[in-house]
This record gives structure tokens, sequence and C-alpha cells, in this order.
């Protein structure tokens, strides 16, 4: 037997430390221990009729009459992409909320909803607000400190309309950047979704749920929707179970052991099954072997998708784990809130899903809403507003920026550029265009190019606040480089959202590679930035640029991009993807042959 001796003073450190942490564990233990009394007290005193309502989940544009959020006992109300109030500020969001949580207020048991959207990259549907890079641009910071604080921000922009549930973080893990939503991933390694997701997680819920700007994290979606043929959206992930263990599986252990207190499954299918109705991992794995606490949400309108017969589409779902469901359709259209509610009570009925089933989903949402408060604090605080666009709240989205922009090629020290120089040109409509620059899920689900929001900052502006001293000449076409000391040449996609951004061909449009060759003959140096949200075929506009950089969707904060542009900070972003040379190089990944033939190894980046 080996004898260890320790200093004393250490010795006494750990002695002192540990007693330190005993009271905040055991504080933390009590609450919980008082959170799941409170939910098992309430719980027994539900009808029937309202634990489904709990477990029902409506689009705002399905409620036709809002009595019914107090008739059905409805659980919660979302904000699809595009379903949000006439007036979209948080001022009228609040408002919109507010209302809407009053009528749940008039049931015998005053079970407050509990309201989610999708706030993927700040609180993306408030005009105002601070827009984020998207995840793949994140992904390329590697910072995970960095992602917790952009969660912070996002959060408190979110709560301040009386919200309190985001379907975020994204968490997948996405193979084939042919799948449009490639850039709502942190990248194609389980890696950076561990790294990155608990992040994103601790910064939405925050240190403590009693912090009244705290809203609930929804990781999303599970399981292996990044991983289907062809980066189908809504596809098939065709692998054995080792392999989406090993792929898709780590993002969501994390997630788990970060807390996040809602999870959502799946649209696709894993060997052919749809995930909203497969037990096995969803009960077995998510709750069972990795002890998930939280609930679950499907996806909208998802479990539709399991059968032609709805009610055996809801007893398949609901049996397999499903806690919540989101219902987009309202009375009068097919497979609407009301019809659920009834088929599910006469399920229960008939024996085809146990009532000790029901009182497990709604015991978990109840958990969910006395841990954020909502029962102290279901309505809007309108003094948290102010927070909303803050000059703070922009330095950190900027921060995210600098950080995310991954340089692809310098020659000749191209960059970065001289803030004396006399002229500089800035060409490509996307450099003085805020929608593009923010991408899909901007104001409105698919995004659009224009001024969608206020606020922010475009990549034009940003030279001409960098570099105020010199002429900064905007040439949309690129006809006007002549005498140029640098031309900037913003190029890349248009907005675009879920599958309405798969994509065959990756090639950088023609008029896009164009404009780069337009700026070749000035004899500055081309300097191209590249808005994307996956990596693009862009051979021949490299080739003809003399600095390339790959800003991915940066959101409204476009000083970031002009901060690495001018030298206010070093590149110190990495390829979240491996970058491919051809489609036929589609899908590649570190470690497989193929990427050793790739234009950019996953994790390259220059800097100077």
């Amino acid at each position: 037997m080996t004898s260890l001796h320790f200093p004393l003073g250490w010795m006494l450190f750990v002695l002192a430390t540990t007693l330190a942490a005993r009271p905040a564990q055991a504080g933390e233990a009590a609450a919980g221990q008082a959170v799941a009394a409170r939910a098992d007290a309430l719980l027994g005193t539900m009808t029937l009729d309202e634990k489904v309502g709990q477990m029902t989940q409506v689009d705002r544009d399905a409620i036709h009459d809002k009595a019914d959020i107090a008739k059905y006992f409805l659980g919660s109300l979302l904000s699809g992409g595009n379903s949000n109030p006439p007036d979209i500020t948080a001022k009228g969001w609040a408002k919109m909320h507010d209302e809407y949580q009053a009528w749940a207020m008039k049931t015998r048991l005053k079970i407050p909803l509990i309201y989610g959207i999708d706030a993927v990259h700040g609180n993306n549907h408030i005009d105002g607000a601070v827009i984020f890079p998207h995840n793949i641009g994140l992904g390329a910071t590697r910072n995970a400190e960095l992602v917790e604080q952009a969660g912070r921000v996002t959060a408190r922009e979110v709560a301040c309309t009386g919200i309190r549930w985001t379907f975020a973080p994204c968490i997948t893990v996405p193979r084939n950047i042919r799948w449009g939503r490639t850039y709502e991933g942190f990248g194609e390694s389980p890696e950076l979704a561990a790294l990155l997701g608990p992040a994103a997680v601790r910064g939405l819920q925050s240190a403590s749920f009693r912090d009244p700007a705290a809203v609930l994290a929804c990781a999303k979606h599970f399981l292996g929707d990044g991983g289907t043929t062809d980066g189908k959206d809504q596809g098939n992930t065709e692998c054995d179970e080792a392999t989406l263990r090993r792929i898709h599986l780590p993002g969501y252990a994390a997630a788990v052991r970060a807390g996040a207190g809602s999870i959502m499954v799946s649209y696709s299918s894993w060997n052919g099954k749809k995930m909203h109705g497969n037990k096995h991992l969803l009960s077995g794995v998510l709750t069972g072997e990795l002890g998930f606490q939280g609930f679950l949400v499907s996806d909208w309108a998802a479990i539709d998708q399991l059968s032609d017969n709805y009610k055996q589409d809801i007893e398949q779902s609901i049996n397999a784990g499903l806690d919540m469901i989101m219902i987009p359709n309202g009375p009068g259209q097919k497979n609407n809130y009301r019809d659920f509610i009834r088929l599910l009570k006469e399920l229960v009925a008939e024996g085809r899903v146990q009532k000790s089933r029901i009182d497990d989903a709604v015991r978990r949402i109840l958990v969910a809403k006395l841990k954020i408060g909502l029962f102290e604090r279901p309505f809007s605080d309108p003094a948290m507003m102010a927070s909303v666009g803050c000059a703070e709240h922009r330095r950190i989205a900027r921060q995210c920026v600098r950080q995310s922009l991954v340089l692809l090629k310098n020659e000749n020290h191209a960059l970065p550029l001289s803030k004396q120089a006399k002229r500089l040109v800035v060409v490509g409509k996307a450099a003085d265009d805020i929608g593009i620059q923010c991408g899909g899920w901007t104001i409105d689900w698919q995004g659009k190019p224009g001024k969608v929001l206020k606020g922010g900052t475009t990549i034009l502006a940003a030279v001409r606040q960098a570099a105020p001293g010199a002429e900064v000449v905007f040439s949309a076409d690129g006809s006007a480089v002549k005498g140029a000391d640098a031309v900037i040449v913003v190029v890349g996609e248009l907005p675009y959202a879920e599958g309405a951004g798969d994509r065959k061909d990756l090639s950088l449009s023609p008029e896009d590679v164009a404009l780069v060759k337009r700026a070749k003959p000035s004899g500055a140096p081309v300097i191209t930035i590249l808005i994307s949200g996956r990596p693009l075929l862009i051979g021949p506009a490299l080739e003809a640029s003399d600095a390339l950089l790959a800003a991915w969707l940066p959101g409204s904060e476009g000083q970031g991009v002009a901060d690495v542009l001018f030298g206010d900070y070093k590149p110190t972003g990495k390829l979240p993807h491996t970058w491919p040379r051809s489609m036929e190089q589609v899908p590649c990944h570190a470690g497989e042959a193929a990427a050793a033939k790739a234009l950019f190894p996953y994790g390259f980046g220059l800097t100077w």
C-alpha cells in the first residue's frame, strides 16, 4: 500500500471548497425536489382533459378563437416560421403573448402557457434585435465561451417579450452540404456539436432558471437529421446503430448533461423508420440510457407523416415517448388540434395509450414550466425591453462575426487593407443587403433580400466606417473598379431555409463568378467575401481573387467583417466543414480518403 502525503494548506483548501460547494448542491437538490413535489401535487388534481391539453401545442395562426386556449386547457402555443404578430417589435410580441397568456389564466388551475419560437441566431423574429451568425459560423470560432454569451443575449431578447422557450440550439451534424439546413449545424464533426451545443444550452438557460432572462432550450432534431442520403431534407439516414451513435448522438448526450429542458424530434427516418415513431431511440436511448429529464416535442405536423391514419399516428408517437405535439392546423383543417385532443382521449379510454404515459408526459411539461418560473412570472416584463438591440449585445455579436471568418487565401499580403487607402470599390449587391447577410430564419422563415430589420450594419457601411478617410465607391455590377486601391467583392447565396435550400449543384453562380473576374483587370488587389450557408464550389472565383474570406451568414453586425478586412482583428476562424473541389467530392469528411483531394481540409484557416 502506497502512502500519499499532501501539504496541509492543500488539504484545508480542498475541505473548504468541498464544504462551500455542499450548500449550493444541497440548495439545487432541494429546489429540484420542491419542483417535483409541486408538479406531482398539481398532476394529482388534473382531469384527463387538462392533461391532454398540456400535451397540445398549437401555432398561433391556427387559433381562430382565443377562447379555445381556456376551453381545451392548451399547454403551449408557438409562432412558426411566418406566424408573427402584425407588430413585430418587442412591444408587439409582448402584447400578443400576454393576450394569449391571459386566456390560460382563466382556467381552473391557471397553468400558464409556454410559448415557443425559433430564435435560432438571436431573436430573429423581432425587428431591431441583434442577429448572430448562423451556427456554421459559430462552429468556425471553436469558442464555447463566446457561443454561451451569444445564447445569453438571445435569451434576454426573447424573454423580454414574455416568451420563455426557443427551439434552439440545433445540434445536428450535417454530413452532406447539399442539405439546405447545413448552416443550422455547427459543423461536420460530432466533436463540434458536443462542444458548442451544451454551451448554447447553458447560455439560453442561464446559470439558474430563477434568472428572469433565462429561456428553456430545445436541442434539435433528434436524431440523425444531418445524415440523410444525398442530404435530402426530412430524408432517410442509412447507417448501422454504431455509426448513428458515433456521429449523431454525442451532441445530445452533452446537451442532456448540460440540462437541456426540451428536445425536438426529427422529421427524418433512420433506415426507413420515422423518428417520431421510434420508441427504441426516444424512450430507450434518450430518456432511458441518457437519462433525459426534460420533455420531447414533435416538429411541425411531423407525426402526420407516420401514416394515413391520424389516430394511429397519435398512438404511435405518444407511446414512442413524445410528450407534446406541435399542431399547425386549425378547425376546419385536417388533423387539427381539436381532432388531436379528441383522439388522444379516445386512445386513453380504449387502453391504447396508458394513463401512466399521459402522466409521465404531463409531469415533464409541468416540471419545465415550474423550473422556468412561468407560474410566478407568466407575463412579459416591460423593463427588460431596453436590452433589445443594445450596444453590449451588438458588441458580442460583432465578436462572433470576427471570430467566425475563415481566411482561405491571401496572396501577396492582400489583407489586411490599409485604412489610408484613397479609393476602395465595393462590388456586389450582397455588400449592401442586410437580408442576404443574415440569411434564412430572419423575420421571415425563408429570409429575404433587402432591409428586413432595423439596426445592424451592412458590409458596405462597415467598410465606410472603418476607413473614413477613403473614397468608398459602391458598384453593384462591378463596372466602376478603375482606379481602385483595392476591390472588395461580396458574393454568395440568397437566403433560404430547410428543404428550399437543398441543392444538387453547389457551384457559385455564373453571375457572381463574373463579378469577381470583372474586378481583376483593375490591377488592384481583389478581396472576395463569400456569404453562404455552406462551402460552395468556388474554383474560378478563388483563382481570380487575391484574398478570399468565408464569411458564412454573419448576421446583423457587418463591422465584424470590416475588423478583419482592415487588420483590427487577425483571422482565427477554422473550417467547420471539409471544402470540396467539385460535386464529385460531396460528401467528404475529415479522415476519409476523399478529403485528401479536397480544396481545403476541415480545420483549415489562414491568418497573418
